[in-house]
């Protein structure tokens, strides 16, 4: 009699090996040969992936099947066969975007370019503000002041004083979020906060993938004790905004989303074109001068602000 094949989400990769997890245990397991045969343009099992898979005797598996997902983060490799999608993490609930109010000061630009990417790609997003202890109250607010009125929630924080870490830890409960932001501002000291040692443990990861080589790296999801993963994205900052359109980027702009329609040209730039609504709302105090100089870098190519 055959054994039925069961369900489960993987939660590591390791050359070409995937821990799969379910409420009964976990499997490491390889790949069907059949699913390693299909000539695929993005990764056909990635970290995130809920599978079908039969349990072997030996306690391993193989995986037979990947569902559907419901939207992943992917960025663009470029290899000899073209454009290949590397999928960072499948199935998140959310994104976590971490930068800090001071040391380093928060850049706001690849802030901004993190929100289109979860605008594009269909993903909530959470902004963590991280270490207000450095700064007075009123300037941690004026620094992320922006986002809320956009629906972007902000979360601040502080290990030292705790501020924010029980409502980080709500957020983060029964949910697959996936973690991104700059080098230093925090997110192995918030992680051991909200959980002992889960800062540490994801650092160790992180740190073993970044003196691999491609082939080699680690990707894996941390459990919460609280039920809900994290997935430390450090490839997240190095993401292209690969299949944007240019005239498209207005649309991952909620404050510009809403008045494109208004202007008098349908292929607006939004630079200098009479009868634009943007610019209109622009002169009016509507619209972040900052955040609408973010838009013209990313859809012009201009450098990003440090």
């Amino acid at each position: 009699m055959n054994q039925p094949t069961l369900h489960g989400q993987v939660t590591r990769l390791l050359s070409g090996f995937y821990t799969v997890q379910n409420e009964h245990g976990t499997w490491v397991c390889r790949l069907r040969g059949r699913l390693k045969k299909q000539r695929a343009q993005a990764d056909i099992v990635a970290l995130g992936d809920r599978v079908q898979f039969l349990p072997l005797p030996d306690g391993t598996g193989v995986i037979e099947a990947v569902e559907p997902r419901t939207h992943a983060l992917v960025r663009m490799a470029p290899t000899a066969r073209g454009e290949y999608q590397q999928v960072l993490l499948a199935n998140p609930d959310q994104v976590v975007f971490v930068f800090s109010c001071a040391n380093p000061a928060p850049r706001l630009g690849m802030l901004d370019r993190f929100l289109v990417i979860a605008e594009q790609q269909g993903i909530p997003p959470l902004i963590v503000a991280n270490k207000t202890d450095l700064v007075a109250a009123e300037e941690a607010r004026r620094l992320f002041a922006e986002y809320p009125p956009l629906g972007y929630p902000v979360i601040y924080t502080s290990v030292k004083t705790g501020e924010g870490i029980q409502q980080l830890h709500d957020c983060l409960k029964g949910k697959l979020s996936a973690l991104a932001g700059p080098s230093g501002v925090g997110k192995s000291s918030l992680l051991n906060a909200i959980q002992p040692e889960l800062g540490l443990a994801v650092r160790e990861v992180s740190q073993a993938t970044s003196k691999g080589r491609h082939t080699t790296v680690i990707r894996q999801m941390f459990p919460l004790q609280d039920g809900g993963f994290v997935a430390d994205l450090p490839g997240l900052r190095m993401l292209a905004l690969w299949d944007v359109q240019p005239e498209e980027l207005d649309g991952y702009f909620p404050e510009l989303r809403e008045r494109v329609q208004q202007c008098a040209f349908n292929d607006c730039t939004h630079r200098s074109e009479p009868g634009c609504a943007v610019q209109a709302a622009l002169q009016n105090g509507e619209i972040s001068p900052r955040r609408y100089q973010s838009y013209l870098r990313m859809r012009f190519g201009e450098e990003e602000e440090e």
